[in-house]
């Protein structure tokens, strides 16, 4: 059995996709998975599925919805893992079965280990092919729930920044700044105070001799910065501006496959 969290949220069996049938349960599940082969206390449990107004009959609120969903997983997978009741709550064994968000972050690690050792080619590959596990863009298909499910959310959220951060890096390396522009225009309108993505999109568009197109770049990053959060862009952000005005040898790949070698940043320091 294989979970799928990082984006539509179901349960695949040989090839099978199966949705829960009720907000509640997917909570249940999505907390259950989050906190895999640890106890989920009851307390944590009620504030995830009613915050601070919990009904009168939590509790047995609880029981039932357990129950439903200890049935949902042994129809399809009889022999994967299970609910245990453990004081003082519930644990999910995940036993054989997967979770998508578990691989991606042990590709996540191969590929920073591969960047770090300058194996582009690898790097490349290893983090585009944990971002292809992503069929959405927010874990649990945007399920709402308590501090446990919004907080592990945007971890992952996160997680899946740094890793489309580390792939350009690498692909950069390699190269292939003219395929990556029309990438990058769409990432920065999607995450405009992402500023690690203005700076690949500057040097993508010097490296294709697209000097104004990158100076333009970077006044358009200055404004949408500036004018939501009151800061200047970040330092990397201004030395690569630097450099481009003055036509840096350094810009040139072959010379520094990372630009300057100048670190991501982000306007919401």
């Amino acid at each position: 059995m294989l979970y799928e969290i990082l984006g539509s949220f179901c349960v695949v069996v040989d090839g099978e996709r199966a949705l829960l049938e009720s907000r509640k349960l997917e909570i249940l599940l999505a907390v259950l998975l989050i906190r895999a082969d640890h106890v989920v206390n009851f307390g944590s449990l009620v504030t995830e599925l009613w915050d601070a107004e919990p009904p009168s009959r939590a509790a047995a609120g609880i029981h039932v919805n357990i129950s439903r969903l200890r049935k949902f997983l042994k129809q399809r997978r009889p022999a994967g893992g299970q609910i245990i009741t453990r004081s003082p709550g519930y644990m999910l064994q995940l036993g054989p079965d997967e979770v998508d968000a578990r691989c991606f972050e042990k590709m996540v690690n191969v590929g920073r280990e591969q960047l770090r050792r300058q194996e582009y080619v690898a790097a490349s590959a290893e983090l585009r092919s944990a971002l292809d596990l992503w069929h959405g863009s927010s874990p649990f298909g945007g399920l709402q729930g308590g501090p446990i499910l919004a907080g592990y959310s945007r971890r992952m959220e996160e997680s899946r920044l740094e890793c489309l951060e580390m792939m350009i890096e690498a692909e950069l390396a390699l190269g292939r700044h003219r395929e990556l522009v029309s990438e990058l225009y769409a990432l920065t309108t999607e995450h405009p105070f992402q500023e690690t993505f203005y700076r690949q999109l500057m040097l993508a568009l010097y490296r294709s001799d697209r000097q104004a197109d990158a100076l333009s770049t970077f006044h358009s990053a200055r404004q949408v910065i500036n004018a939501n959060l009151g800061l200047e862009p970040c330092q990397a952000l201004r030395d690569l501006h630097h450099a481009i005005l003055m036509e840096d040898r350094r810009l040139d790949p072959l010379s520094d496959p990372a630009g300057l070698a100048v670190a991501g940043c982000s306007a919401t320091r």
